[in-house]
């Protein structure tokens, strides 16, 4: 995948940005998506093959392009990413079709 280094570069200065404008509020944030990364239940890999499935389904190009490399580097094959683009594709499609029947085909009744 590719994707500009503008902005990548573009997030790393406000990431920048936000440290010297709301210095607790990035550290505090910084602090939480550490913690849920390290390893426990699940494996780093596994987190990383999780929220680049989440980045996808919302459409979060960053978020998709930083997972993918970090699962990468945490071992994930090209396979298991691909597992992964998969999943969240099903989720994504299970995703309306439930909307869809909860809120409009039920209500077409």
């Amino acid at each position: 995948m590719e994707i500009s280094n503008d902005k990548i570069t573009a997030y790393k200065n406000e990431i920048l940005n936000l440290k010297q404008t709301m210095p607790q509020m990035a550290e505090s944030y910084h602090q939480f998506t550490g913690a849920c990364f390290q390893e426990g239940e699940l494996d780093e890999k596994t987190k990383h093959l999780i929220a680049l499935g989440i980045g996808l389904f919302a459409n979060n190009e960053l978020c998709t392009f930083y997972h993918m490399e970090e699962a990468r580097a945490k071992g994930a094959t090209d396979a298991q990413i691909m597992e992964t683009v998969a999943v969240a594709s099903a989720a994504s499609a299970g995703h309306a079709l439930s909307q869809g029947l909860t809120r409009v085909q039920q209500n077409l009744h």
